[in-house]
């Protein structure tokens, strides 16, 4: 039953396809949330943050229509929308805003939409929510950029974006702000000093920060895994700023996902005992995606069909067994057996990559066994799996493939490097494979393990992200990554493969973003 009072409004900025608003918005017991306002820059990102504004509105407002958004998610009608909710569609686009926040002309509509959307006071409580892009925070971009001959940290303006969610905070003072960041982001120095350090302090007091008259709020900056507090006049080189990192394999979530999590109360809220969030059992990789439809991958660089790749994989994995078998003293020797098993069993359990895989009529097909996340993740109105296409690899690589997860199952964690990838066969065409530097260029994610952090990077190339089950021999789908991620089964992703990736990868996971939004409404009761 939905609440009798009236949600609280949430202002999403830099939203990605959603993960974090989801979360909010999926909170209904007690005090609940609604997207008022949400922006992302990339149009893409922005179609599949669109129509999950338009799905919640159906949800919410008309049910009874929610039959054409199924229509569409199932393959059976060009648009999500009939005339007779043209209405909310409308409505859909003036609550997801495609603009680029900093811009003169993004900021412009950023602001008229806040200002229609919690009217001429800010008195009402309301929340903002988001994290700016973290490209220059994290590690990998850290090395890339260190690469650059002319590469100035203190040039590169993604180093400051967060100021731009700073200005929303010192203009319309929200009851609290959420904002979400890489790990990284704790030891990116910019002319020499902790960029951390002075974000902490331009949040705890916006108006000195943005060089204005200090006659707004400041506010408290907390962990909601630890007491740490921070505020206005403290010394953040003082405090340990591990404190903020939620690790989200700790709370429910089947990823070993690492952020920096900033919740920051305005000084006039009056919270006695600062709510943390619950740790949770723990979930792997095999109980979240291992009732998906099996799918053997696709064939790149060549003509695909189920007859050639099982007759290439097997060839692989036979030619790996005989290898194996004349190193009697190796890791691999362990696993000669099981390679030309597998390559035995290939052809009675292969199945086709597609687009949109139709679902059986049991209600198992898909179920984790986990009642809280089966509840969260599987809807029965959807006929087809979306987003649950194998991409196609080089026959080579699925040789690795196959070899790394038969590793990872018999030893229960990936192989690393030249090392353990230790038979010619197995050897990349790359000059500095035995320099160390490569170590995790195939990765498992292990079966028993929760999955490591799904990235971005994961739209570029599958080695890092092998699927677990050496008969399927791929790397993991679209609706694979998003299961590691909790988007649930429902949520459609726009754009192509490549894009769809991209997405999942920098979201925020929405089941724990629906646990900050309980401390969140806990802070505000």
């Amino acid at each position: 039953m939905k609440p009798a009072v009236a949600p609280i409004p949430i202002i999403d900025l830099f939203a990605g396809p959603g993960g974090l608003g989801e979360g909010f918005s999926s909170l209904e017991d007690g005090t609940s949330f609604q997207i008022a306002v949400s922006a992302e820059r990339d149009p893409i990102a922005h179609q599949t943050l669109r129509l999950r504004a338009f799905y919640r509105l159906l949800r919410n407002n008309r049910p009874d229509c929610l039959d054409d958004y199924y229509r569409y998610c199932n393959g059976l009608a060009q648009s999500p929308f009939g005339e007779k909710i043209r209405d909310l569609w409308q409505q859909a686009n003036e609550e997801a805003l495609c603009l680029e926040i900093g811009s003169k002309e993004g900021n412009a509509r950023l602001d008229a939409a806040i200002q229609a959307a919690l009217g001429s006071t800010t008195e009402q409580p309301w929340v903002l929510i988001g994290g700016p892009p973290c490209q220059a925070y994290s590690l990998v971009g850290r090395s890339r950029n260190m690469g650059k001959a002319d590469y100035k940290a203190e040039e590169d303006s993604r180093h400051f974006l967060y100021k731009e969610y700073l200005r929303i905070i010192q203009q319309y003072q929200p009851h609290i702000f959420v904002m979400e960041n890489v790990k990284g982001i704790l030891s990116s120095k910019v002319n020499g000093g902790q960029i951390f350090h002075q974000i902490l302090k331009d949040l705890a007091n916006p108006d000195k920060a943005l060089k204005q008259p200090e006659t707004g709020h400041k506010y408290r900056i907390v962990s909601i895994v630890d007491d740490l507090t921070f505020q206005d006049g403290d010394d953040p080189a003082l405090l340990d700023a591990r404190k903020f990192v939620i690790r989200a394999e700790e709370y429910g979530i089947p990823q070993a996902r690492h952020r920096v999590i900033l919740i920051g109360i305005r000084d006039d809220i009056s919270c006695k005992k600062l709510p943390k969030l619950q740790a949770a059992d723990p979930l792997n990789v095999s109980d979240v995606i291992g009732g998906l439809p099996k799918l053997r991958s696709q064939l790149s660089k060549q003509k695909d069909s189920a007859d050639a790749w099982t007759h290439m994989v097997a060839q692989q994995l036979r030619k790996l067994a005989v290898s194996a078998a004349g190193k009697p003293h190796s890791t691999a020797f362990r696993l000669a057996s099981k390679l030309s098993d597998t390559a035995n069993q290939l052809g009675a359990h292969r199945s086709f990559g597609a687009n949109q895989l139709a679902k059986t009529e049991s209600n198992e097909v898909g179920a984790t066994g986990n009642p809280r996340l089966d509840e969260w993740l599987l809807d029965k109105q959807l006929t087809v799996w979306l987003n649950h296409e194998a991409r196609g690899h080089r026959i080579d690589d699925l040789g690795r493939y196959g070899y790394a997860a038969i590793f990872a199952e018999k030893l229960g964690r990936s192989p690393k490097g030249h090392e353990e990838f230790d038979l010619p066969e197995l050897t990349p065409d790359h000059k500095n494979w035995e320099s160390g530097n490569f170590s995790d260029r195939f990765r498992v994610q292990t079966a028993k393990g929760p999955s490591t952090t799904i990235t971005s990077h994961i739209s570029k190339d599958g080695h890092y992200f092998i699927h677990p089950d050496p008969l399927q021999c791929r790397s993991l789908t679209v609706r694979e990554a998003a299961r590691l991620q909790t988007f649930p089964d429902n949520y459609f992703f726009q754009g192509g493969r490549t894009q769809q990736y991209h997405q999942v990868g920098n979201a925020v996971p929405p089941l724990l973003a629906k646990q900050i939004a309980q401390v969140v409404a806990v802070i505000l009761a």
